[in-house]
């Protein structure tokens, strides 16, 4: 049996604020730090070993991922790091409070930005201080491909093919991955894995810290089992899927 990780990092200081984060690259809050931990902690309980690790650009994700190893004890897995694993891109929303934007453009309107599916929000332009660009991190990357704000389906369009091209090939050879990354990055995974609509994927949330175990069937992506580990933190899941050919 193969198994598949996906953590949301801990709570960052965007987070504790009610600020839209997406792209910028924030640090871990002290709850963060603990949460992380405590993944690492229940992942060794379950005594699987990883083969390889993937995350983000993001330091949030990148120490997540860091604090969970070193708490399983597995420090020398191999580890990806890849901006397609990104946060999506919160455009002109980028560092502002959640409810200071609701009570200036309406909670409908910050609604639609933040749980639709194929709405973006509003974009920045190179010379905006959020702009990818602006960040040494991607000064390897061509501009034009950077976001400069994402739907959710955008968001998909950009992790998915990145999902299929470099971390399926290790699930189809059996081996165990994790992957920490982000609230909207992880939600185009669950949108591919368990086969969930565009209408219902903006629904699904994962928590903060909590593995959700995948547990497949080996050289496949058909899901036998998927849980949270932490119980008392747990979101709910979509349905598990019929088998299909991976």
């Amino acid at each position: 049996m193969t198994h598949l990780v996906l953590v949301r990092h801990g709570q960052s200081e965007w987070n504790l604020q009610n600020r839209f984060t997406g792209f910028h690259d924030i640090g871990l809050t002290a709850e963060g730090v603990k949460e992380a931990k405590k993944a690492g902690k229940l992942l060794a309980k379950e005594d699987i070993k990883f083969d390889i690790g993937f995350t983000s650009y993001q330091r949030r994700a990148i120490k997540t991922l860091w604090l969970a190893l070193e708490a399983a004890e597995q420090y020398h897995i191999p580890v990806t790091k890849d901006w397609h694993l990104n946060e999506r891109h919160y455009g002109a929303l980028t560092g502002l409070n959640k409810q200071e934007t609701r009570d200036k453009h309406g909670d409908e309107q910050v609604h639609i930005w933040r749980r639709s599916y194929d709405v973006p929000p509003p974009q920045v332009d190179m010379d905006h201080e959020y702009h990818p660009s602006k960040d040494p991190k991607y000064a390897q990357i061509d501009p034009k491909e950077l976001p400069t704000g994402e739907s959710l389906k955008i968001t998909c369009e950009r992790v998915l093919p990145y999902f299929d091209d470099q971390v399926m090939p290790f699930l189809r050879a059996s081996s165990n991955v994790v992957i920490s990354a982000h609230g909207n990055s992880l939600r185009a995974l669950l949108k591919r894995l368990f086969d969930v609509s565009d209408k219902d994927i903006p629904g699904f949330e994962l928590p903060t810290g909590n593995p959700l175990l995948i547990e497949l069937e080996d050289g496949t992506i058909n899901i036998k089992s998927a849980a949270y580990l932490d119980k008392k933190r747990a979101k709910d899941l979509p349905p598990i899927p019929k088998s299909k050919t991976a």
